[in-house]
């Protein structure tokens, strides 16, 4: 299955693209890239709100709680909440969790008026529910509800921390450009 094949098959929900990507190994800078396109594309699509950064910041937070959150998921999915058959790697998040993102690259449609709204709340619920079944299939779970549980504990751990690594990160940047 060809890159494009694959993006489109995690955006429709198709569980065995899940597990396709989650088994090649070769699929990793391929997560990395639609992680940057989906997040270049919230950054151009989001032209106001609470944070309204530069497209490069964005990315760099997007990167970091990618990161953040594959690796959040590898410790809570495997080591506090883990089924029977619970068996992953931090590589396996990271290619399904990125591939996940996919339905984020339609953030860039976030501009329009009227529509911009609806279609930056629909792609980033879409992405979540692909993560859901990212985190599921991964770490070979047998109950979405788990699954669900893990997304949002993970995520918020993963969030916090991109987050205080981008406020240091941001401030030693100000320090550097001034």
């Amino acid at each position: 299955m060809t890159f494009p094949q694959r993006a489109i098959g995690v955006a429709r929900l198709e569980v065995p693209v899940f597990e396709e990507v989650e088994a090649d190994r070769q699929a990793t800078t391929q997560a990395l890239i639609i992680v940057v396109l989906s997040s270049m594309a919230g950054g151009i699509g989001l032209t106001s709100g609470f944070y309204n950064a530069p497209v490069l910041h964005r990315v760099m937070l997007a990167l970091l709680l990618w990161v953040f959150w594959a690796t959040a998921t590898y410790i809570v999915g495997v080591y506090l909440m883990p089924e029977p058959q619970t068996e992953t790697n931090v590589g396996e998040l990271l290619r399904t969790i990125g591939f996940a993102a996919s339905p984020g690259i339609l953030r860039i449609f976030g501009f329009i008026p009227a529509l911009g709204e609806v279609i930056y709340g629909l792609s980033t619920a879409w992405m979540f529910v692909a993560m859901v079944i990212a985190i599921r299939q991964a770490l070979d779970y047998k109950s979405t509800g788990r699954a669900i549980v893990v997304c949002l504990i993970t995520w918020t751990i993963a969030l916090f921390l991109a987050a205080m690594a981008g406020a240091i990160l941001f401030l030693f940047a100000e320090e550097v450009v001034s």
